[in-house]
């Protein structure tokens, strides 16, 4: 373990009273600090927010938390919490620890032999399952839902701060998008980052879906569209839900906009030093071509 690490597995094993054996930090993914925590005879998995970080937005672990112990009570399929903490007390930071789902990464699963449409179909059930709950019963049925002229606006402030180079069409998606924006329907729970990255498979379905950390009440289109993203086509995963055409185009060219901006801001905070990750300089084509994708889509 390194110096850090060991800060961190003294820490929670105080604040758990139980003993942590060892802790290591996660490489799959990108989704910050995440640790595998060793415990006598099982397994958890901690999350913290990045040091110094304003708990806030994707930095409120306690938020995430609640939302995944709402859910978990529900028989959904999500971690089961162990333990958390809103104050700073595992390496002056506030703390979740989940326990470890069993299950394979999408591209474990279709190596397996799992078809990539059975997959789609049990995450496109689960989405629903989601959806079902009452706002009051997801954890976070207090906040205010957010609209679509929102959406595009929080996703337009991390495109501004993106290379230039790459986004020199992403003002005329974000014009088509205001144009073109769909009548609302009735909020729900709503994931926020929900692809095959963030699901465990057991047996051809969803046994997990993990990183709430955006989630937000707001339309059900804009999770159904994340699936699409890989392994599998829109218009399949159109006709599984069975969403309307018109209105599913324009989510999915908010999709593309959203991670165009998501891996284009991340792009800048590598090449600042800010949060060096070398994977994003591999993904300037994939940010090009979802400002493409997106305009080709409505325009």
């Amino acid at each position: 373990m390194t110096e850090s690490e060991e800060r961190i597995r003294h820490d929670l094993a105080e604040q758990i009273e139980e003993p942590v054996r060892a802790v290591r930090a996660i490489p799959e993914g990108h989704s910050g600090f995440t640790y595998w925590v060793e415990l006598d005879g099982h397994r958890g998995v901690l999350r913290l927010p990045p040091p110094g970080a304003r708990i806030a937005g994707p930095a409120d672990i306690p938020r995430q938390a609640r939302i995944m112990s709402a859910l978990h009570a529900q028989g959904l399929p999500v971690p089961a919490i162990v333990a958390t903490s809103q104050d700073p007390v595992v390496d002056g930071r506030p703390f979740v620890l989940m326990e470890e789902v069993h299950g394979d990464r999408v591209e474990q699963a279709i190596d397996a032999g799992s078809n990539p449409l059975h997959l789609a179909l049990s995450a496109v059930d689960v989405l629903r399952r989601f959806q079902a709950v009452p706002l009051e019963n997801t954890g976070i049925g207090d906040e205010n839902p957010m609209p679509l002229e929102g959406e595009v606006s929080r996703w337009t402030w991390l495109m501004d701060r993106a290379p230039s180079e790459l986004t020199g069409q992403a003002p005329r998606l974000a014009q088509l998008l205001a144009e073109r924006q769909p009548r609302p329907g009735p909020p729900v729970l709503v994931h926020g980052d929900y692809h095959f990255g963030n699901m465990l498979f057991d047996h051809g379905g969803v046994a997990a879906v993990v990183d709430w950390e955006i989630a937000q009440l707001g339309q059900p289109l804009l999770d159904l569209c994340c699936i699409s993203l890989s392994h599998v086509s829109a218009d399949a995963v159109r006709e599984m839900y069975g969403a309307d055409p018109g209105d599913y185009r324009w989510y999915r060219a908010l999709t593309y906009y959203k991670y165009a901006a998501i891996f284009g801001y991340n792009l800048m905070l590598h090449r600042r030093g800010k949060r060096p990750d070398p994977s994003y300089e591999q993904r300037t084509g994939t940010i090009l071509g979802f400002i493409e994708q997106g305009v080709g889509v409505l325009g």
